[in-house]
């Protein structure tokens, strides 16, 4: 059964082949869904996501919308939202999974060191967008009911050494996602976030120390493993289904349970 059938979705964050976000696009499309993309400007980047793009199962689908978007500028997100509209009349998915700090920043003991303009332009990317973004596709997701999910992280909610200033921006963002599930769900709107494990992709790897967590994680997780890209593209579908329809303002954790273990 297509779970997904008949469904859009606006995936925003696929960088390459290893990112949440194109794990979270694959299960969607093999589950039935139409997924549209947004990618960082530029050729490079532009080119890399189109790569991903076109590994994704049917080449991520017939003529795949992929717009150019920096998620800091207000009229990028209008254009973005506004190409979507432009092919197609509802919007029922929106998947968040983009993030920024400054890489200097993220390493054991450098947290009390971050300054203003690195702190609020993690606070910026990794979390205010996902308002941003919301907020100008309201009116498409509330069509014909929407589902809102935005990717996390355990260093939301404990100390993870080298995590830093992403923490609190994660920290951020769970709280602005359930603030969005509070004002939307009378809209048909619902919001949720996922906190995925340890997945290696260009974001973790800037995080100081990162490689021990997913050593850890073979034995201290219930599951004995790290997670997979998969795990949480299918919590994604679950989410993004009717069998959720009663699911919002809820933080998922998808981590192998590693985030139930206290040592």
């Amino acid at each position: 059964m297509e779970l997904l059938e008949g469904k859009v979705a606006l995936i925003v964050g696929i960088a390459n082949e290893r990112s949440y976000a194109w794990h979270i696009a694959k299960a969607m499309i093999e589950h039935g869904a139409t997924c549209a993309y947004t990618c960082l400007p530029g050729e490079k980047n532009e080119r890399r996501t189109a790569r991903a793009v076109e590994a994704l199962p049917g080449g991520g689908g017939q003529d795949p919308l992929i717009v150019p978007m920096d998620a800091a500028s207000d009229p990028d997100i209008d254009k973005a939202i506004s190409a979507y509209e432009g092919r197609f009349r509802a919007m029922h998915v929106l998947v968040h999974s983009i993030a920024f700090a400054d890489r200097e920043f993220l390493a054991p003991g450098k947290f009390i060191e971050t300054p203003r303009d690195a702190f609020l332009s993690a606070i910026d990317i990794s979390a205010y967008t996902l308002l941003g973004l919301t907020r100008r596709s309201k009116d498409l997701l509330s069509k014909e009911g929407g589902s809102v999910m935005a990717m996390s992280y355990y260093g939301a909610e404990k100390v993870v050494p080298g995590y830093n200033i992403m923490g609190v921006a994660k920290a951020t963002l769970e709280a602005t996602a359930r603030y969005l599930a509070g004002d939307l769900g009378q809209h048909g709107i619902r919001v949720n976030t996922i906190s995925g494990g340890y997945l290696r992709t260009l974001a973790s790897s800037a995080v100081g120390g990162a490689d021990k967590i997913s050593e850890q994680n073979l034995d201290r997780s219930p599951l004995r493993r790290n997670v997979e890209g998969g795990d949480v593209g299918n919590t994604a579908v679950y989410l993004a289904s009717d069998l959720s329809a009663g699911v919002t303002g809820e933080n998922i954790y998808v981590d192998c349970g590693a985030n139930i273990v206290g040592v």
